[in-house]
């Protein structure tokens, strides 16, 4: 008979936030781009005041870290130019030798329900709507949200954490400063990592 391996979720500790990004860096490299910019905005983001500690989350397996996922405030505004305060949740990752074990699923189900407990009415992220509908999330453009271009596309996306919470929301979604980084930012950050070669992807050709 199989033993079966429990996944605990928990706030990140500090002493392993080196490690999450780590996991970030090796997670999207080479995915979207030569390279990676996601384990420096999840550091930026650990910076900023939009960052809510008890939605930095870990997963983990025999006390080691598996997994992990950040939600972040954010914002609507509208045509009032009034601020709406939501979620961005993201980057999220998994080691690779524990992807396709629901360990990634896990983490959005508790971040979901931590973020409904605190009384967030909605998150909006950008992802692969075939995994991310199961949770629940639906194209910004249904509630009237785009991004703050003022486009919609399927990949962004929107939850409503409580009952009609995003009704009467609409308007731009706004992130945090800290997912614009830039070139050089990048090159300085990796160099508290180990070397890994930059490529360019048949996914990457593929947008192109």
């Amino acid at each position: 008979m199989a033993t079966r391996i429990t996944t605990i979720i928990q706030p990140t500790a500090f002493k392993d936030f080196p490690f999450t990004e780590t996991m970030t860096r090796d997670a999207f490299w080479n995915l979207y781009r030569p390279g990676s910019v996601e384990h420096l905005i999840l550091h930026n983001l650990r910076n900023s005041t939009s960052y809510c500690p008890e939605l930095d989350l870990v997963a983990l397996i025999e006390n080691e870290v598996v997994g992990h996922i950040i939600s972040t405030k954010a914002k609507v505004v509208d045509v009032h130019n009034t601020e709406h305060e939501i979620l961005c949740v993201g980057p999220l990752s998994v080691l690779q030798a524990f992807q396709k074990k629901g360990i990634g699923s896990a983490l959005m189900n508790h971040s979901i329900l931590i973020a409904k407990q605190l009384g967030f009415s909605g998150m909006i992220l950008f992802g692969n709507p075939d995994y991310y509908h199961r949770f629940g999330f639906k194209n910004a453009q249904e509630y009237n949200i785009t991004t703050k271009e003022g486009h919609n596309f399927e990949p962004f996306m929107a939850l409503e954490l409580q009952a009609d919470g995003l009704t009467h929301i609409s308007g731009r979604f706004m992130e945090d400063n800290a997912f614009e980084v830039k070139p050089e930012d990048i090159d300085a950050f990796d160099k508290n990592f180990p070397y890994k070669e930059k490529k360019v992807t048949n996914t990457q050709l593929n947008n192109l």
